[in-house]
């Protein structure tokens, strides 16, 4: 199987895209040196060896990238998605697709939409694996007080991410302790 790469130069740095055919199967941080690898490693596991191939635009995902960096905000919900995990992260990815820029969703809102309201902290993790961030929008999850907690790409990343899309999150002088389940206990 030949996968088609390309590392795509951000705002946000530089991007490492994966894909097949008409879908995006990863986006990964350059760097992210925790984290290098982990996205290869996990599309092994679900489709088996495979080769790498430069590709100019994988998938289109190059170009739509341009376009949401440019100000065409949507343009990253018009990509076709194949992301790899369990029954449950799928869900949640799915979930995540639903919001839309500008917008966001605490980890117990989220976990309520998917009908899971006890699930909050699974939903974290599933938010954290998700394996094409930005198309499939993590960023735009956060914490109940409305402060940035988790993004594999960093804060700094998520913040600019969330103000480019002219989303509301609290001042990051104000984040205190982690708060996860929205106040409900």
């Amino acid at each position: 199987m030949i996968l088609d790469v390309k590392t795509q130069h951000t705002p946000i740095g530089d991007l490492l895209l994966i894909a097949r055919d008409a879908s995006l199967l990863g986006l990964e941080f350059a760097d992210a040196t925790d984290r290098r690898g982990a996205l290869e490693a996990s599309l092994t596991r679900h489709l088996g060896a495979f080769t790498r191939r430069d590709h100019a635009d994988p998938a289109g995902a190059a170009t739509r990238l341009e376009r949401y960096f440019a100000g065409e905000l949507a343009a990253l919900d018009e990509q076709p998605v194949e992301p790899h995990g369990t029954p449950f992260q799928l869900e949640v990815w799915r979930a995540l697709r639903t919001i839309p820029a500008g917008a966001t969703l605490s980890y117990g809102a989220l976990a309520e939409r998917i009908g899971r309201p006890a699930a909050v902290r699974a939903v974290g993790s599933a938010n954290g694996a998700n394996p094409v961030a930005l198309f499939v929008p993590c960023h735009r999850v956060i914490a109940a007080d409305r402060t940035l907690w988790g993004y594999g790409g960093g804060l700094p990343r998520k913040r600019w991410l969330l103000s480019h899309e002219g989303a509301s999150f609290a001042d990051p002088a104000a984040q205190g302790t982690l708060a996860l389940d929205d106040g409900a206990r």
